[in-house]
Order: structure tokens, then sequence, then C-alpha cells
């Protein structure tokens, strides 16, 4: 009886705060005019810059980081939290250089960039990769990785009485279904609007299931909950991999580098929130107050993973997607589990609805409007983002459940699969920029070359090479690839793209620097404690 009641308190709370977040996001924009282009696409370029730092966090950290960097670090350790520490240094990257060159450019996406660099065939290619990229990776795993959190709380399948695997396919859709409706009917505001209560949500609650957790293992002193921890399995709290581990040391100064630079510099589903900015200040606090919360995130998505090892040792060690979902439900009450499910919940639906609403935008910015009705109004752009990220939101609920079973986890999965599309669009990108002898052929040959690449020596040849070492040699080729066919196919012109300083306010936020070297030096000191236990 009691615990039929208690689960029902946990459907209850789960439930409520849901709508809670669906009635304050209309409340929020029902005056909103979103039949515009920056109104639907870019929120009205109207966003301050915690709610950019609350939206791009929750676009980032979704349930394939809860779940799977979690499982990742059960079985690897602090090894991992490179994908995470490192992001700062990109984040900087951004504030400073990238993101006010895009905004005096008045820029909807980033192939829109790539016209004004290169040509028209550049922008159409980049766009059609942009929108397979998110197709068949991204959305598929953020969906698959939700499904087994909430199946795993609410035992879903038992409840409907049909298998697993049933269980899972209708919590993907139930899900998907959801985040459809939020990106498709309210467009960039609504998703950032919920990402901040879900990003509170996501900072409270992904701290409880750590901090709750030392508190039992330490008999009420987390501090000695975490030194049982540490004693129980120390090798876990380094940060230096070894040249065989899932993440070696020596890969952040490879491939690392160009992945953190494309992801938060040039991915169009982080660099949207910045594009909605009302001025360049509130864009770079946007920003860095990012790079803050990407250093404090490994508490959320790591620190659990390696309390999960402490309480199952070597139990899902074949199956570690699994071991969040099982903490969670050890640590926590059945009414607090309940608004975390939620929150888990909100998760998707952020990462999930801001990939919709990057896609849309691309294909009616970069594709409709270009290549299909060169005169579209913007009511009609608008309309053709909507019946876009509708079709993109079925294939992923289709798709979601052929990516479980990943050898080394879905996490891992995730930047494999991330390589084909980024590292060659990185490549262009940052060509593009630095080096005006870059002809457009010279980038469409790399864009070919990397992918081909990149393919043959991960997932044909299976070369013994980490995957991220192997970024950093197609980053190489297809530099040398770029300079080699822009000698013999020159650039037609030298012009750099043209300014646009109309769009938003340029003044810089007078505090970027010290908060840049504030974070440099974090991430350092992070470094030279940890790299020694």
């Amino acid at each position: 009886m009691f615990e039929s009641s208690s689960s029902l308190i946990a459907i209850i709370s789960f439930v409520g705060f849901t709508l809670f977040v669906g009635i304050y996001a209309w409340l929020r924009m029902r005056k909103d005019n979103l039949s515009t282009q920056d109104g639907y696409f870019l929120g009205g370029r109207s966003l301050t810059g915690p709610v950019i730092a609350a939206s791009m966090i929750m676009t980032n950290i979704s349930t394939e980081h809860l779940v799977g960097m979690n499982g990742s670090a059960y079985k690897n350790g602090f090894i991992i939290i490179a994908w995470e520490v490192t992001s700062a240094l990109a984040l900087i990257a951004a504030a400073v250089y990238f993101v006010p060159k895009y905004l005096r450019m008045g820029l909807t996406t980033i192939p829109e960039y790539l016209e004004r660099r290169f040509d028209k065939g550049t922008r159409s290619l980049i766009a059609l990769f942009l929108l397979v990229s998110f197709a068949v990776t991204l959305l598929p795993i953020v969906l698959y990785t939700g499904a087994i959190n909430l199946e795993s709380i609410f035992n879903i399948s038992e409840v409907l009485g049909v298998s697993r695997e049933t269980g899972l396919w209708i919590t993907v859709v139930v899900v998907g279904c959801i985040g459809a409706a939020y990106a498709i009917i309210g467009g960039l505001k609504a998703v950032s609007v919920s990402d901040v209560i879900y990003g509170y949500g996501l900072l409270f609650g992904g701290l409880l299931i750590p901090v709750l957790a030392l508190i039992y293992i330490g008999d009420g002193n987390p501090l000695n909950g975490l030194a049982r921890v540490f004693e129980h399995s120390p090798e876990k709290f380094n940060v230096i991999g070894t040249e065989d581990s899932v993440m070696p040391f020596s890969t952040l100064f490879t491939g690392l580098v160009i992945n953190q630079l494309y992801f938060w510099c040039m991915n169009q589903t982080i660099v949207q929130r910045v594009l909605g900015a009302k001025n360049l200040k509130e864009a770079q606090k946007g920003l860095l107050y990012t790079g803050l919360l990407k250093i404090l995130v490994p508490f959320i998505i790591v620190l659990p993973g390696v309390i999960g090892y402490y309480y199952f040792s070597d139990a899902f060690y074949d199956n570690q997607d699994m071991v969040y979902p099982e903490l969670v439900k050890r640590i926590l009450p059945m009414p607090l589990l309940g608004l975390f499910a939620a929150v888990i919940m909100g998760a998707v639906l952020s990462t999930f609805n801001a990939v919709l609403n990057s896609a849309s935008t691309i294909f009616s910015i970069d594709v409709y409007k270009r290549m299909i009705r060169t005169g579209a109004p913007e009511k009609k752009l608008v309309t053709m983002g909507r019946m876009v990220a509708t079709l993109l939101a079925i294939t992923s609920i289709v798709a979601a459940p052929f990516v479980a079973n990943a050898p080394e986890g879905l996490f891992q999965l995730l930047q494999e699969l991330n390589g084909i599309f980024f590292i060659p669009i990185a490549s262009i990108m940052i060509g593009g920029f630095f080096f005006k002898r870059i002809s457009a052929a010279g980038a469409k040959a790399a864009l070919f070359t990397g992918l081909i690449f990149y393919v043959l020596c991960t997932f044909i040849l299976k070369v013994d090479i980490h995957f991220i070492h192997i970024w950093g040699i197609e980053f190489l080729l297809n530099m040398g690839v770029m300079f080699g066919v822009s000698r013999l196919y020159p650039a037609q012109t030298t012009a750099v793209a043209p300014l646009d300083t109309t769009a938003v306010p340029m003044e810089a936020w007078r505090y970027t620097k010290p908060f840049a070297i504030t974070l440099v030096v974090i991430t350092l000191v992070i470094y030279i404690l940890l790299g020694n236990v």
C-alpha cells in the first residue's frame, strides 16, 4: 500500500512539474510574434546572458551526458572530465573572437557565413550535412538515453505489462512528441524560456544525487563519504588518461581541441542561442557563464558514476548505461524521484528541442529560401521550419532504439558519430576565418576527403589509433587538401564576409578578459591537483 502511494506521489510530482514548465513558457511568450524569421528562429534577438547560459548548458547536457558520461565514469573514472572542463577554453574563444564576428554579420545560421566566405554551393553542402547529422546521430541518442532513465525510474514496462523493449519504444514516442511540440509551436523563445526552469532543476537535482549518496556513505558527513569512495578506488579520481584508456591525456592536444572549437564556436545548435542575444555584451556574458558551469558540471555527470562504482562494483560493467538510473533509484526518496524524473525529461526536451529548432532554421534559411522558393515570405519560412521539425522528430523516434548496446557506452558512440560531421566542417570554418587563400573548391574537396577518411579509419578499417587522434590527423589532412586544391583552383576573389553592424548593439562586456583568465586558471588547477592522484 505504502509503495503504491509513493509511486503515485512520484508520478503526480513528475506530471505537475512538467505541466508547470509548459504553462510558464506559454505565459512568457503568449504575446510574442512568432510569425517572423527573427521571432521564431532567434527569439526576437532578445535573449540575455543568464538565459543564454541556461539554454546552452541545457542544450548541451542531456541524458546522453547524465546516463552516458556517468556510465563511462563508472567504468573509466575522472579521465573523461576532459570533455567538460576543456569546453571552457573553447567558450572563451567563442566570446572573444567568433561570436563578435557572427553578430556583426547579422547571421541567422552558420552556413550563411560559408556562402559569404566561399560560395552558395559550400553553404548548401554544409546545410545538408548538418541536417543529416541531426537526424542520424544526436536526436536518436538523446531520445533513447532519456527513455532508459524514465523506464528505469517508473518501471513503465511493468506498469503497462509489456517487455522492456516495448516500454522503451513507448517512452521514446511520448518524450519525442512532447519535445517536438515545444520546438514546433514555440520556436527558440519557448526552448530558451523552458530551459531556464529545467536548468535550475538540473543543477539542484543533479547535485542532490552525489550529495545524498555521499551523506549516506559517510554516515551523515559527505566529506567522510567522499573519503570512503576515494579509498575504495583512488585510481578513478585521476584525470590523466593512459594511452590505452578511453580518453588518453594526449588527445587533449590533438583532435579534442578541434572538436571543442567546433562544438562551442561553430555548431548551429549551440551558437543559435548566442545569435539570439540582444547585444554583444549579453552574448559574451552567456558564453562565459556557460564556461563556468561546464567546469562545475562534472559534479553532476562524472562524480555520480564513480560513486556508482562504490555501490555496484563491476555488476554493471557490461551495461554501464544502467548505472546512473540505478543510482538515482537507490538514493532518492520516491516523492523526489518524480521531480527528478521531470528534470530528466527537461534535459531530454531541451536538447531535443534545440536540435529541432536549429534543423528547422537551417532548412528554412539555407535550403528552402535559397534553393526552393527564393522570394518566400517570412511566415512561409516559419511554416516550412515547423514541417521539417515534425519530420525530423518522427525519424528520430523511429531510429532511437537502434542505438542501444553501444560497446563503449552511448556517450562514446555519440562522439564517434559526431566525428563524421564535426571535423570536416570545423576544418572549413577555421580555414575560412584564418586563411584568405583557401577557395570554395578547396573547402568542398576537404569536406568529402575528411568524411571518407574518418569513416574508413573508424568504422571500416578500424585503425588502431584512438578516434580523437584520428580527428587531429583528419584536420591536418583537410587543411592540406584545402591548400593543395586552392592552389590549383584559386578563389575568384579574396573578399571577406561583409559586415552588418545594424543587427544588435556591439558594445563588449567589460569583464570578458578577467573572467576568461579566471576560467583558464581554474582549468589548469583541476589538472594539476587531480593529475597526481
